[in-house]
């Protein structure tokens, strides 16, 4: 009975966090980084769900070529498939964060399971890049009270976000997703985007690498300069 009932709130978790519901990065937390608490006139871009073999390294070209920093959460399943791109992003001067060992919901993984696949994620990816982490986002943006425990154990922040381009999706376009990512962007905001297709639409990083220019000129027009979250 034990085994189903954890099944069936793994499942619910599950249907909770799929993006699809776009309940996810509305959760209030204590203690959850939604906004940037300074300096002013800055803004962070984030890209979750990798490194990725084409998609980093085209994600990484784009921001080279406007001047953006950025903070990447990243999966450590995918930066042991992918350790180059991974040291690439640390190279170009981008910011490391843990976005888990597996990707799935941390509701799924009982309390001490999760905390310890964190802390060997945060070590598996920091060994592999050279560089620290610096803070934690959970997939979905769906943390636990276990992933609120591991943050405040470990110094790393817990990062939300307060706006997304939904750039997951199968049937957007680049000019919907910098239109929902940067329309009206605003100091402070936390833009959620992916370098990766590994838990989306097939080659849905295509078409967040369209869509930078124009995100880089939304946030320029706004007077903003783009910022690591820490």
């Amino acid at each position: 009975m034990g085994r189903a009932l954890a099944a069936v709130a793994c499942a619910a978790a599950a249907a909770y966090a799929s993006p699809g519901l776009g309940a996810v990065g509305r959760l209030r937390y204590p203690g959850v980084v939604r906004r940037l608490d300074g300096p002013a006139g800055a803004v962070a871009l984030t890209f979750d769900d990798g490194p990725h073999p084409q998609g980093t390294p085209a994600v990484l070209a784009e921001l080279e070529r406007h001047r953006l920093v950025a903070t990447f959460y990243v999966v450590a399943a995918q930066a042991r498939r992918h350790p180059a791109p991974l040291r690439d992003l640390v190279a170009a001067g981008h910011q490391l964060g843990l976005h888990g060992g597996p990707h799935v919901p941390h509701a799924c993984l009982p309390p001490l399971v999760l905390e310890r696949v964190l802390e060997r994620a945060r070590s598996e990816i920091e060994e592999l890049a050279g560089a620290e982490v610096r803070s934690v986002r959970a997939p979905f943006g769906a943390a636990s009270l276990a992933t609120l425990r591991f943050a405040a154990g470990t110094g790393l922040p817990l990062v939300s976000w307060s706006r997304w381009g939904r750039d997951w999706e199968p049937r957007t376009t680049p000019a919907a997703i910098a239109r929902r990512v940067a329309g009206d962007v605003e100091a402070g905001d936390i833009l959620l985007l992916h370098d990766s297709d590994a838990y989306a639409a097939r080659g849905s990083w295509q078409r967040t690498v369209v869509a930078l220019p124009e995100v880089a000129n939304r946030i320029r027009a706004a007077g903003l300069e783009a910022v690591p979250v820490i």
